[in-house]
């Protein structure tokens, strides 16, 4: 019976929905997370009796056809990247993206990864990097005399120096845009790598058009929903008790037969 296999498709395929919404659950505090959507499309159709096929000699065809569809699976697991809430902190080194756009850094390997958690740190040397260490680019160096750092929305990076009245500036973050941001490959640790289905990255300063701007003494908090997720797990759970149903049914049916005398 190909219910079984079929309500068996429908089970894979609500445990990968279940997955997806406990990770979105489980990084409801990571900063800069963006909550993922799992796509279904269902699967190949036989067909018993084509559409559309002729019927008799005289031109009459099959108007609607018999066709029995073979299960679901899963097409793709979406990244929605829409904009998560600032969480005030008064770090000095929290910065938030409000609007479009990526802070990028340098990894050990020599590859530029994207990030939208500003919580970056400073490293021995003075540089301003990710708590990992990587450097944030373009490399910015806070000197050791700094007093207080200051950061605008254009992503102008200002210290004030001891000794000194004015401010002096050491540096300029850029933000880069995709577009196709959905494309982009998660590798953990909040930092998204280019793909050929994310397009090339356009970098540019903070406030320019179709950029983002930066918040300093803030964070940018997940996009996660708490109540929605609830709502798509408690779903997604009955999803698949109702498609083990159908398996049950189909045995029960299937004893039937084999009971017979």
């Amino acid at each position: 019976m190909r219910s079984l296999s079929i309500g068996a498709t429908g089970m894979l395929a609500q445990q990968m929905n279940v997955d997806v919404i406990s990770n979105n659950i489980a990084n409801m505090n990571t900063t800069g997370f963006k909550r993922g959507r799992a796509e279904f499309n269902d699967l190949l159709y036989q067909d018993l009796r084509r559409v559309g096929s002729a019927s008799s000699d005289t031109g009459t065809i099959v108007p609607s056809g018999v066709q029995i569809g073979l299960g679901v699976r899963t097409a793709a697991v979406y990244r929605i990247h829409e904009q998560g809430n600032l969480e005030i902190t008064d770090n000095s080194l929290d910065l938030a993206v409000n609007g479009r756009g990526y802070f990028q850094v340098e990894m050990p390997n020599g590859e530029t990864s994207y990030t939208r958690a500003g919580s970056f740190q400073m490293s021995p040397d003075g540089d301003i990097v990710t708590p990992d260490g990587f450097m944030v680019e373009p490399g910015i160096n806070i000197p050791a005399e700094a007093t207080s750092i200051s950061v605008n929305e254009n992503g102008e990076v200002w210290v004030k120096l001891d000794g000194q009245v004015a401010p002096q500036q050491v540096g300029q973050f850029e933000l880069a845009v995709f577009p196709n941001d959905a494309g982009l490959e998660a590798m953990g640790q909040n930092l998204f790598l280019e793909t050929p289905a994310s397009g090339a990255p356009q970098a540019a300063v903070p406030g320019e058009a179709g950029f983002g701007t930066i918040t300093q003494g803030a964070l940018e908090t997940s996009n996660v929903d708490a109540v929605q997720e609830i709502t798509s797990l408690i779903s997604a759970q009955r999803a698949y008790e109702m498609n083990s149903k159908s398996i049950q049914a189909s045995d029960e049916m299937l004893r039937s037969v084999t009971q017979l005398r």
